[in-house]
């Protein structure tokens, strides 16, 4: 059984609330931090570029300045002077190549480790957990926050970095002279006033465009996975408008973040030539005074440039502060409760008993199973059976632990499910879908997907032959190696794969989940047969429409409102219970035929 099979069979319907609260800033940042640290010895190697290129860039005034003083003496040692120039201008430029060189890597290895995360623990919860995100809402998760989310380590490096030059630079300013440095600080507090500015709307605009991005996504991929549906239908100029409502209120989030980002950047682009020209004139003033000389002046001018450069922190603070809200997206998938396994192993030779106790399963603050309390003999083909809404599926979820029943338990030969190993569940207990998710490069691959060594070609054929599959797939172009993507099926044709993988995996306990659903009346009980005779005996499980499915059945449950209704054989409940032959009656029932109607084939 596969993680995605679980997420789409089990996952809906069952009542589970979908929508979840996003993750904290703590959770967000620790999960950061862990990224951080797993590129560490990359993320200090980004910062010590990125630091010793703004030493360089601070040291670049104060070495051309010296240069220039010498040369308008005509010292002889502006020759060298001028070499040092040279070599720490080339030293920047290579160490902020280095650092960008770097910064490369590290954000691709830190998006890489978020989306391993998220994507891991989003396989290791429940299908109900998983489904609390849509689809749309996941890919978006995982791709577009996760990227924006790995560029943060390395942004946080640069920004530390860019704090350098302005500070250094005003101190550089105070050492050549104090009245000059004045000039320039005047102006600061408007300045960090700007970026404190800046911050703090940047984040409540991040957050909502996230937000509704992520809102959107989720309804693409709704009507792309019901395309022919809406096609059908003739809804496809409803459903695009649906799909695009949110779009202007996208635009004016995107829109007003950009205008944050571009007011802030606009005014402080108008406030830098302002206190240039404020140091050029009292820089001016004391030069004619004799206090400071030309290259003290170039040096101070261009240290007032650095200065100045605080604003584009701006841009280091945006990446964080974006990072940061994409984070808390990503990371909500990690705050999905993972599925605690054991370390139990079933019996030897254990025939397959199935025994529920006290089953109780809640989705939504609804009770969706009552009090299931339940013993399947070993070997047994037991049918369940009820109208829709009555809890089938959620049961054949807890019958192999694909959720957890929130009181009592369940037993497999004597042990609880909860207490097994995870390879052990998975080899022992199978599953097959009525809408199955094919997994693998190629059909031979789909069917052998699964816990436990490679079954091999052999027992591969041999299961498809049972799921009566096997002719079929020796039409297709390559027959076994025929590329999925290659492949077009019917629905019932894929239907039969699965039922095939699950052959092919069958352990002491098979849950077959309205498996037969697409296939017609023949096929359906050519499978039925098969699975009696040529899969490895044990327990199965059978959520049943059809009437031939309970009439074979050993033993049927009757499920009404959550609760076992009555057990018994069917023909027992035909001849005993009026709701019973009422469940064959309703219009969900694909084989609506009874003995009275003159199928012998089926009579109790």
């Amino acid at each position: 059984m596969s993680p995605p099979d679980a997420a789409a069979d089990t996952g809906a319907g069952d009542g589970t609330d979908t929508a979840s609260a996003p993750a904290g800033e703590d959770s967000a940042d620790r999960a950061l931090v862990a990224v951080a640290r797993h590129s560490g010895g990359r993320t200090v190697a980004v910062l010590g570029c990125a630091v010793a290129a703004a030493a360089a860039a601070l040291a670049e005034p104060a070495v051309l300045g010296r240069t220039l003083d010498l040369l308008l003496r005509r010292d002889p040692s502006g020759t060298a002077w001028t070499l040092l120039c040279a070599a720490v201008i080339m030293a920047e430029v290579v160490l902020d190549a280095a650092a960008a060189r770097l910064t490369g890597e590290v954000d691709g290895r830190s998006t890489a480790r978020l989306r391993r995360l998220g994507l891991a623990q989003l396989l290791r919860t429940a299908p109900h957990h998983a489904a609390r995100h849509a689809p749309g809402d996941t890919a978006a998760r995982l791709t577009a926050h996760a990227t924006e989310a790995g560029k943060v380590p390395a942004a946080a490096a640069h920004a530390v970095a860019a704090l350098l030059p302005p500070l250094g630079a005003v101190a550089a300013l105070l050492l050549i002279d104090l009245w000059t440095a004045l000039a320039f600080l005047a102006g600061v507090p408007l300045l960090l006033f700007l970026l404190r500015a800046f911050t703090r709307s940047t984040l409540t605009s991040v957050a909502r465009y996230q937000q509704v991005q992520l809102a959107t996504a989720g309804r693409l991929v709704e009507a792309l996975a019901g395309a022919r549906t809406i096609a059908a239908a003739g809804t496809a100029d409803r459903e695009r408008a649906r799909i695009l409502a949110q779009l202007p209120e996208l635009d004016t989030e995107g829109r007003r973040m950009w205008q944050v980002y571009g007011g802030t950047t606009a005014r402080t682009a108008a406030l830098m030539p302002m206190l240039l020209y404020a140091v050029l004139a009292v820089g001016g003033i004391r030069l004619s005074a004799g206090a400071i000389g030309v290259g003290e002046l170039l040096a101070a001018m261009r240290y007032a440039g650095l200065a100045a450069g605080v604003g584009a922190v701006t841009g280091g603070l945006a990446a964080v502060v974006r990072g940061r809200a994409a984070a808390r997206r990503t990371t909500a998938l990690l705050a999905l409760p993972a599925f605690q396994y054991g370390r139990a192993e079933l019996p030897d030779g254990g025939p397959g008993t199935l025994e529920l106790r006290g089953v109780r399963v809640v989705r939504g603050g609804s009770t969706v199973l009552r009090d299931i309390s339940l013993v399947v003999p070993g070997g047994a083909t037991v049918a369940v059976v009820g109208r829709s809404g009555a809890g089938k599926t959620l049961f054949a979820a807890v019958a192999g632990r694909l959720t957890d029943p929130d009181a009592g338990q369940v037993l497999l030969d004597g042990v609880p499910l909860r207490e097994l190993g995870a390879g052990t569940l998975r080899r022992e207990v199978g599953y097959a879908f009525d809408r199955p998710v094919l997994l693998g490069e190629t059909v031979g691959d789909a069917i052998g997907f699964g816990a436990g060594p490679d079954p091999g070609p052999a027992a591969v054929r041999a299961a498809a032959r049972a799921a009566r599959a096997d002719p079929f797939v020796r039409r297709l172009p390559h027959g076994y190696g025929t590329r999925l993507a290659a492949a077009p099926m019917s629905g019932g044709e894929v239907q039969r794969l699965g039922l095939a993988r699950a052959f092919c995996h069958a352990g002491r306990l098979l849950v077959l989940d309205d498996a037969t659903s697409s296939l017609d009346t023949v096929t359906a009980r050519e499978v039925e047969r098969a699975l009696a005779r040529e899969v490895r005996p044990g327990t199965r499980i059978v959520i049943a429409h059809r009437l031939s499915s309970a009439v074979r059945a050993d033993l049927v449950v009757w499920l009404e409102d959550g609760r076992v209704r009555a057990t018994g054989t069917h023909g027992e409940l035909w001849r005993q219970e009026p709701g019973y032959r009422a469940v064959f009656a309703a219009p969900e029932t694909d084989d609506r035929r009874t003995p009275a109607a003159g199928n012998q084939e089926v009579a109790p």
